[in-house]
């Protein structure tokens, strides 16, 4: 793997990297996305369903609704577990605890909490949101190679408003149990800072003001100076997260923005295209054809197995890109590097016209990973999201791990505005980073703030926006906004600020003000 991986960075640093800026002005458009050849055992993981039944509770109110669940049983290895149910329009509104063995030692875990949201999701009405397939589900939740399992599911009690109704669990419950399966070929081999699931550009180095690594960043670009912590930590929010109205502390945004101007490819000979595909004229011996000058949104041709897309200075990408404020582009894990088996999603992309805002979220699939479990985390969500919730791909526009690697999410291309399903009622004109983890609690690391920062700094710069900027969104229908309403929101933003969610959990929101200004710094604002 190690030699593959040494001629896949050749051909990626040779390779052109033909990829549009934006769609060209309109509200969306759905693109062809071709998936790899099917070959033997090239299809690995497995999603395993069991239905919940009613629980006996000792003590229970006569008329109260049953607990669900399922009894501590023996089951096929799987190492990511979630809840669904049918009508995707319906809440869970109750507590989702499991427990697990873990294969090998035999040893049960304590039980953990199950996050029961389902606002990470396409937007309702949408073409992808009202498939006949999707249902509705809980976060999936990260437990480690498991062969045993435990769950119970246990309605909130009514409340005093509520008259005594009972307001009971959604029909058709169910547990997911998902094998990511195994990594392709021996591993995903040696980045430049070793391992594709380890420090991405050796150590980023001193805190978010300092050197953030020259083959991740840009060197020379002009950091937020901000204090750190005597460790070298990242220092907390300072009031600039309170919510999508601000509080006057950040620069208004013209309304302009949009698509990029210049007309140039930021990716003119410095990698592959998105999805692993190339875009250029040239003929393959199977006779079918990449050169795509007619129309530079068709991404047909041959596969490019290209495990990232590696990175670009701040001057690289303001001289490709014409713009005069953008970050460099970081290096980028492809899904091929992270393993995606591209049989799974649909082959069609929609995109829309332009990334006017970012959604910062994390996806509360617990923090007991290793980064070189990124890639099976990720493998795990996205087999979650199309098997088990009924989506057309993964969700996210892009994930970052603890140690700061960021993964390419819902296929599209990398540098362009690729519909996701993050943000229910906010999915359009936006982009979302989730970071991979919990942050209720714990704070996210240094690390992974700054690549946050790096990837805001060179998406929002593409397309012309400060990320310490406003900008105003039209709700799809969320439970905050009913569909049609106009929204001032930060240009980075975090999920609760669009949908009534935990997400993207205390800690890492009150980190978004350290991030807008890193950001805005990397864009040389």
């Amino acid at each position: 793997m190690r030699a593959l991986l040494a001629t896949s960075i050749s051909a990626a640093c040779m390779a052109a990297l033909a990829l549009p800026l934006a769609f060209p002005s309109g509200a969306t458009a759905t693109v062809h996305v071709p998936v790899r050849a099917a070959t033997p055992d090239t299809s690995p993981g497995a999603t395993r369903t069991l239905p919940l039944a009613p629980l006996a509770t000792s003590g229970r109110a006569v008329g109260a609704p049953l607990s669900q669940g399922l009894p501590a049983r023996a089951v096929q290895p799987f190492s990511m577990i979630g809840i669904t149910w049918d009508d995707v329009g319906t809440d869970l509104r109750g507590t989702v605890q499991v427990r697990t063995r873990a294969t090998g030692t035999g040893t049960w875990s304590k039980w953990r909490t199950v996050e029961a949201h389902s606002d990470d999701a396409p937007d309702a009405g949408s073409s992808e949101g009202s498939a006949a397939a999707v249902r509705g589900s809980t976060s999936p939740l990260w437990v480690g190679r498991s062969d045993g399992v435990e769950v119970r599911v246990v309605p909130e009690a009514p409340s005093g408003g509520r008259r005594g109704v009972q307001p009971g669990l959604p029909k058709g419950l169910r547990l997911e149990m998902v094998d990511p399966g195994d990594e392709p070929g021996d591993g995903l081999g040696d980045g430049p800072g070793g391992e594709l699931g380890g420090d991405p550009g050796g150590d980023p180095g001193g805190d978010l003001g300092g050197d953030l690594g020259g083959s991740y960043l840009d060197p020379d670009a002009a950091l937020d100076p901000g204090p750190a912590g005597p460790g070298g930590g990242v220092p907390r929010g300072d009031g600039t997260t309170d919510g999508p109205a601000g509080d006057g502390a950040f620069p208004g945004e013209p309304s302009g923005g949009g698509e990029p101007s210049g007309g140039v490819d930021p990716f003119d000979g410095v990698g592959p295209s998105e999805g692993g595909y190339p875009l250029g004229g040239r003929q393959p011996q199977d006779g079918t054809t990449t050169d795509n000058a007619a129309d530079p949104g068709d991404t047909s041709g041959t596969p490019v197995e290209s495990p990232f897309v590696p990175a670009l200075s701040r001057s690289q990408t303001e001289a490709l890109t014409g713009q005069r404020f953008t970050g460099g582009r970081p290096r980028i894990i492809t899904r091929f590097g992270w393993g995606a088996d591209e049989q799974l999603r649909s082959e069609d992309s929609e995109l829309t016209d332009a990334v006017s805002a970012i959604f910062v979220h994390h996806t509360a699939t617990g923090n007991d990973y290793e980064c070189a479990d990124s890639p099976s985390v990720i493998r795990g969500i996205y087999r979650y999201h199309v098997k088990s919730s009924g989506w057309r791909d993964i969700g996210y526009n892009f994930l970052v791990d603890k140690c700061g690697n960021i993964y390419e999410g819902r296929s599209g291309g990398v540098s362009k505005a690729v519909f996701g399903a993050h943000t229910l009622g906010f999915n359009e004109h936006t982009m979302g980073i989730a970071v991979l983890g919990d942050y209720s609690e714990d704070e996210p690391s240094r690390e992974a703030l700054t690549a946050v920062a790096g990837l805001a700094a060179w998406k929002l710069g593409i397309y012309g926006h400060n990320p310490e900027g406003m900008t105003y969104l039209v709700s799809g229908g969320s439970n905050r906004y009913p569909k049609g309403t106009r929204v001032r929101m930060n240009v980075i933003s975090g999920h609760r600020d669009g949908f009534a969610t935990q997400c993207p959990g205390t800690e890492l929101y009150d980190d978004l003000g350290i991030i807008r200004r890193t950001a805005a710094g990397l864009q040389g604002r």
